[in-house]
């Protein structure tokens, strides 16, 4: 049975599917052959190892039923959530012993988050938040990487993390923006054919969810610059509650690098519960060259994260057809 590789993104704007596949694939055809799978790299390069997806989600979010994020007009209960988002990514990389110019901007970003708790109306606290943002935007990895221009740009990105955890914004048929995105990743799911997938910061906590109502065999599922990790804003909001590691899964493999702001310190171990398998999520630590850690192809292109894919997709690909 041909194995299938199917990759879930994360928060960002508006892309081009194919041409994200693309991109993800080259990362980790580089990651591939820096673990001595060049054979495998090759294929990966060109398409040919796997059958692979791109489940992308990114349209629902501007969708009608969908309006916007960290605007004037976002509710109070959103503008706070978004609040405790920023409070428990600026406490985790300071709990990771920065250096002293990250510490600096980390500790200012800390105090605006905290003033004026007493601000009366949702406008006037998403402005705190996107001058939080800005000034997170003054870390060295942040600020090389160009992945947002400004302060606002980044509380909306943000703001879909809290978005999702809502469990609102229905559409017209009755189903919550979480549901729709969920419903979409597991379109690419077909039945019982074992799928290794690869899911990065939101597209973990999709992932994650949504397993829980596949039955098909995931021999691998990888989660890269993940946020399950904040105690204080998702894991109390994952649903099923208490948080467990789907029965499909056989093995999960977390990453995370010390320079990524969206990624809390590893503690999804402790956090999450072995499904009836016995599987529970393993993390591993990676370093890359500090330039906007968080992104997707930052983590594939490390001979760490792809090793152990490659080699799931390639045992994969020698189990018996059903």
């Amino acid at each position: 049975m041909r194995p299938a590789l199917l990759f879930v993104h994360g928060i960002g704007s508006s892309r081009d599917p194919k041409a994200e596949r693309d991109s993800w694939l080259a990362a980790l055809a580089i990651g591939a052959r820096k673990a001595g799978h060049s054979s495998e790299g090759s294929a990966l390069a060109e398409n040919a190892f796997c059958d692979t997806a791109f489940a992308y989600y990114g349209d629902l979010f501007t969708s009608p039923q969908a309006q916007g994020a960290a605007t004037p007009d976002a509710t109070a209960g959103e503008s706070e959530e978004l609040r405790r988002l920023l409070e428990g990514m600026i406490d985790a990389q300071l709990a990771g012993d920065p250096d002293m110019g990250e510490r600096r901007v980390l500790q200012h970003a800390r105090v605006e988050l905290m003033a004026d708790q007493q601000t009366q109306g949702s406008g006037d606290l998403i402005r705190r938040l996107v001058n939080v943002c800005t000034t997170l935007l003054a870390l060295p990895g942040m600020r090389r990487g160009g992945q947002w221009v400004s302060g606002r740009l980044m509380a909306g990105d943000l703001a879909q993390v809290t978005r999702y955890l809502s469990r609102a914004e229905a559409d017209d048929a009755g189903s919550t923006l979480d549901e729709c995105i969920r419903e979409r990743m597991l379109s690419f799911l077909n039945g019982d054919r074992p799928t290794v997938i690869i899911a990065h910061s939101l597209g973990s906590i999709v992932a994650l969810e949504a397993l829980h109502q596949h039955r098909g065999a995931v021999p691998l599922l990888v989660t890269i610059g993940s946020p399950i990790g904040m105690r204080t804003v998702v894991l109390p909001r994952l649903q099923p509650q208490p948080p467990a590691t789907p029965d499909c899964v056989e093995r999960w493999l977390n990453y995370w690098d010390r320079d990524d702001i969206i990624a809390p310190r590893p503690w999804l171990d402790r956090d999450v519960l072995p499904n009836a398998g016995g599987c529970v999520p393993v993390s591993d630590r990676v370093d890359s060259d500090g330039i906007w850690a968080h992104t997707a192809t930052k983590y594939l292109a490390q001979a760490s994260v792809a090793g152990p894919i490659v080699e799931a997709i390639r045992l994969a690909g020698q189990r018996p057809s059903a």
